[in-house]
């Protein structure tokens, strides 16, 4: 890279050129150029120019128009002095600051990052001149906290105390004044609140709020994953005392303009630890031969008014949680259990979506409207599906003509390029203290595929009804809450390609539908060998990520071109914002304000991806758990993952994941190849590549950092 000490030389000969290579930069400030590519911009092909372009690019690189990002490419210098954005640490303290203002990501050092924190929403100040190519800043105003509560382990002193944060994303310890204590003692696990940080001091000051309990405590670690992730544990009073004044009675008034189902077999089909069941499905015979299905939703919209502190703490919500031995609910349980819950032998109010089906699965008619039900039966899946393979028990009739319809939906999605997804679900059997005594994968089965499949055609079916309705300028003429899923991203499907391929498996990538069934095929293919799960878990990488957006783009993974969320209102808030637009435009209503709701939308996008990561730390924690006291035993594994510190190893015995880092391979030193998934040797060429078997036995657990370490051990051990 240049010297960008060194004083410029005068401008080279050519003005006309000078202002047509620097038109190129400006009608694409975010690109990056390299000779040829600048070259074929301005129509300079032979060997001559090559010069003339570089000195143009050296002077203007000296006189700061332009910056080498990377050896030979080229950038227009940004003329952003300020930009604002989102903060994402790493564990050394530096940050990362990700902008819709600025294509590329902004590098924090430990010594700039000030008094902000992680996921912190700021204002930075962008540096002159680029180190290695890395666009750095310094953080100037903290603009929006993304939380104001921590969880760790209180170190108490004498004269003062601090806690200690649990998340490796926080890089500083706040300071507790021993009144504010809360009656916390040393070592126990507890959530402090920041109450003040004044500009140039190290620590923030803050107080406990709330002990959590001993670490390694159940309850205690529960709560300090939902508190880390920014999750309430509990609901505010005025929500709960709105919730408590709603009457459980349906009254005449509450019926009127529903459509009546109480006489129409009705059922629900959920888990057999399921507390709110929120969709039932009715079935009746009509007299020309076909089948009407009514896909039913709690009607959550009809208690969950807007305005109200109820609603509030719902969007805020957004979504329920489900950790590995517990649920934490988006509405209260008055709402999520009890008046919204569609329990059997109750009178219940619906939002439905109603279809009849030939028999060939056709929807010949749709109706969508406010309903009453009855449900008759709750089975439990396992249930359910024992009425399917042995064609006996309660409403075996309507459940073996329902999935065979089911089934045919499936082809039918199947054949229009959907993907069949389905990753290992990994559940727990616990002890009444919690601790995880046997660890199992959920088996995803004809009962399960049954309501799906009525769930996806309410949703996609909902989703057709508004969209498709269009202006004259050919626009959508009224804003929806669309669930989207982008194309692949191009190179990392490549990649994954090439890598499938080396197992035998060809992926197509020329259009769409040949790389929704070639993945499909992969996904029959690989079912039941070992290389399963890290083929699934890899295929899943290279896909877009799922989100709510007012912006209709369609759903990829399931070949639809419109789909929402309408089945699921008292765990999701986009369900519950469907439904109230659809009463809308049902009543005839015109088209909402576009720019709260994508607003809305971003927050459950966002509100979605943390709930994962709960679900996934919690998932991680009973693992650990599972383990820790395995030490030295010897398991058979897969490599699930390859990184420049090591590789990641999941059990195949039992789903658990964790690291043999580089470190402890001591039969060589080992270079990590990125594009092939793999480490290898660099004296004796020997490869650790990504679905290989190796036997591992246990190092260490971690159950404060969440962390597994292995030894490799020879096959014959």
């Amino acid at each position: 890279m240049t010297n960008k000490k060194s004083k410029p030389n005068p401008a080279p000969q050519g003005s006309n050129l000078a202002d047509n290579l620097l038109a190129v930069f400006k009608k694409n400030p975010s690109k990056t150029f390299n000779y040829k590519q600048l070259a074929h911009q301005v129509r300079l092909h032979k060997k001559h120019d090559r010069k003339i372009i570089s000195d143009f690019l050296e002077y203007f690189l000296k006189s700061g128009k332009i910056i080498e990002v990377d050896r030979g490419k080229y950038k227009l210098t940004p003329v952003i002095s300020y930009v604002t954005g989102i903060l994402d640490f790493n564990s050394r303290g530096a940050a990362y600051l990700a902008s819709d203002e600025f294509e590329d990501d902004v590098f924090i050092s430990p010594k700039h990052v000030k008094n902000a924190l992680h996921g912190d929403t700021v204002k930075v100040s962008l540096f002159a001149k680029r180190a290695k190519g890395q666009l750095e800043g310094e953080v100037v105003e903290v603009l929006k906290r993304a939380k104001m509560e921590f969880v760790g382990i209180v170190q108490v002193s004498p004269k003062f105390a601090f806690l200690v944060p649990d998340g490796t994303k926080i890089h500083v310890d706040i300071f507790i004044p021993l009144k504010d204590l809360n009656k916390a003692v040393n070592g126990q696990k507890a959530i402090a609140e920041i109450t003040e940080w004044e500009e140039g001091t190290k620590n923030p000051i803050g107080k406990i709020k709330k002990v959590l309990g001993w670490p390694g405590e159940n309850d205690a670690e529960m709560d300090a994953i939902l508190v880390e992730i920014g999750f309430p544990l509990e609901f505010s009073k005025k929500a709960l005392d709105e919730s408590n004044k709603i009457s459980d009675k349906i009254t005449k008034a509450d019926l009127v303009a529903r459509r009546d189902f109480r006489k129409i077999t009705t059922f629900t089909i959920d888990p057999y630890d399921a507390k709110d069941f929120d969709d039932a499905l009715s079935y009746q015979k009509l007299p020309n031969g076909n089948i009407e299905v009514g896909v039913h939703i709690a009607d959550v919209s009809h208690y969950l008014k807007p305005e109200t502190a109820l609603d509030d703490e719902a969007y805020y919500r957004g979504t329920s949680v489900y950790l590995v031995d517990r649920v934490i609910p988006m509405l209260p349980e008055k709402l999520s259990n009890n008046l919204c819950s569609l329990r059997p032998h109750e009178e219940k109010l619906c939002f439905s979506a109603v279809f009849e089906l030939n028999d060939d699965a056709k929807v010949v008619k749709e109706w969508f409207g406010r309903t009453v039900i009855y449900s008759d039966r709750r089975f439990t899946y396992e249930e359910a599906q024992e009425v399917i393979e042995t064609g006996k028990g309660d409403l075996s009739e309507e459940i073996k003509v329902m999935d065979k319809l089911a089934k045919k939906m499936r082809k039918e999605l199947f054949r229009n390029g959907a993907i069949g997804f389905e990753k290992a679900e990994v559940k727990f059997k616990l002890d009444e203290h919690g601790m995880p005594i046997d660890v199992y994968v959920k088996e995803n089965k004809d009962s399960n595929k049954l309501i799906e499949e009525y769930m996806l055609l309410a949703n996609k079916r909902v989703a057709e009804f508004i969209g498709k309705s269009k202006g004259k300028d050919g626009e959508p003429k009224r804003t929806f809450v669309y669930r989207v899923h982008d194309v692949p991203v191009t190179d990392k499907l490549n990649n994954f390609a090439a890598f499938a391929n080396k197992f035998g498996y060809k992926i197509h990538t020329k259009t769409n539908k040949e790389i929704s069934n070639s993945l499909n095929k992969l996904m029959n293919d690989v079912h039941g060998k070992k290389e399963q799960n890290v083929l699934e878990q890899l295929a899943i990488r290279t896909m877009s990520k799922a989100i709510y957006t007012t912006e209709n783009i369609g759903h990829y993974g399931l070949a639809f071109d419109y789909y929402t969320h309408f089945t699921s209102p008292i765990r999701r808030y986009p369900d519950v914002m469907v439904h109230r637009l659809l009463e809308h435009y049902l009543k005839g209503g015109k088209s909402v304000d576009k720019d709260y709701y994508e607003n809305a939308c971003k927050h459950s996008s966002h509100k979605e991806m943390k709930a994962t990561e709960a679900e996934r730390n919690s998932i991680k924690y009973k693992q650990v758990q599972f383990l820790q006291n395995k030490k030295g035993q010897v398991f058979e594994g897969l490599i699930s993952g390859v990184t420049e510190w090591g590789m990641y190893v999941e059990l195949i015995e039992n789903k658990c994941e964790g690291m043999v880092r580089l470190r402890d391979i001591d039969d060589d030193f080992y270079a990590f190849d990125e594009k092939n998934y793999c480490l290898i040797g660099t004296r004796k060429k020997k490869k650790f590549t990504l679905g290989d078997t190796v036997f591992v036995k246990i190092k260490s657990t971690d159950l404060a950092r969440k962390q597994i370490d292995f030894l490799l051990v020879k096959k014959e051990i």
